[in-house]
């Protein structure tokens, strides 16, 4: 097993530095990944850069330094976010997602405290090029969706966002209906999800949606079976007063704003993830619409 390359050793110095605000925070981590108390205690009086790179570079005079390097990167690929408390937690996301980059760029293959097998070694490369690619996808979508926020033909931008939609549940692996219609609705879209069908409402223009155009939209959800739900989905977001009329009892729909789609096309969460805060917020209080970060 060798140490870890000099471009992630910096990159997770980066990661420590922009990531962490409060000291005990980075030593719990530490401790957390298998380092002993007297060396994560040992350059804690040094600014949080300096005391990373010495502690890696202390780790390699271990004879389980190796691991304990491995554990520190891996236990930092796991992060999704960053403390409220950091003071840029836009430049800490950055610092971790060039990370989890790199680690997919380098097929780096890395346990926990095991001796890697030939079967176990494949398994690992193949798992990191399946992130490659889906992470390669969301940065295509996540770049179409950039471009849709600027464009002037707010029609094609509609059919830019449905695009997105469909891309984006094929890639959290939930079979998605392009739009169809019936004989008297219009339908955007389609997807099963916890035992239940949707339907989709997907709105990219430069108003916000009103009462009606919800309301409408929940009649289409009521003309289905009891099992049929309804996800609304619009880029620039809805009024305060417009959410307050569908919350509470008989709530079938979940609302999606663009800042939602933005924060799933950076990998910051996992779309069956955003669905399920929206819909068990919805389904224990009654309320259609909830930030998932």
């Amino acid at each position: 097993m060798e140490y870890l390359s000099y471009e992630i050793k910096d990159q997770i110095i980066q990661c420590f530095g922009k990531c962490f605000h409060y000291k005990d925070n980075v030593e719990s981590f530490l401790r957390s990944a298998g380092v002993s108390r007297e060396l994560a205690q040992k350059y804690k009086d040094e600014a949080k850069y300096v005391w990373a790179r010495k502690v890696l570079n202390d780790l390699e005079n271990f004879e389980d330094g190796k691991i304990i390097q491995r554990k520190i990167l891996g236990e930092l690929c796991l992060l999704r976010n960053v403390p409220a408390e950091v003071p840029d937690r836009n430049a800490g996301i950055e610092a971790l997602r060039r990370l989890k980059s790199l680690v997919a760029e380098k097929q780096l293959q890395f346990e926990e405290q095991k001796t890697h097998t030939k079967s176990r070694a494949q398994q690992m490369k193949d798992k990191t090029q399946i992130i490659l690619e889906r992470n390669n996808k969301l940065l295509e979508l996540k770049s179409l969706f950039f471009k849709g926020l600027i464009a002037d033909d707010r029609q094609k931008a509609g059919y830019e966002l449905e695009h997105i939609l469909k891309a984006l549940f094929a890639i959290s692996e939930l079979e998605y209906k392009k739009p169809y219609k019936t004989e008297t609705q219009q339908i955007d879209g389609h997807f099963k999800f916890d035992g239940f069908n949707y339907l989709v409402e997907a709105k990219w223009r430069k108003d916000m949606p009103n009462e009606n155009e919800i309301g409408g939209f929940q009649r289409k959800v009521n003309t289905k079976l009891d099992s049929t739900r309804g996800l609304f989905v619009s880029v620039n977001g809805y009024r305060e007063e417009v959410i307050s009329q569908f919350n509470g009892q008989g709530a079938n729909i979940i609302l999606m704003n663009g800042e939602d789609l933005m924060h799933i096309l950076e990998g910051r969460i996992e779309l069956k993830e955003a669905l399920q805060i929206k819909v068990d917020k919805a389904s224990q209080y009654g309320i259609v619409y909830t930030r998932i970060l």
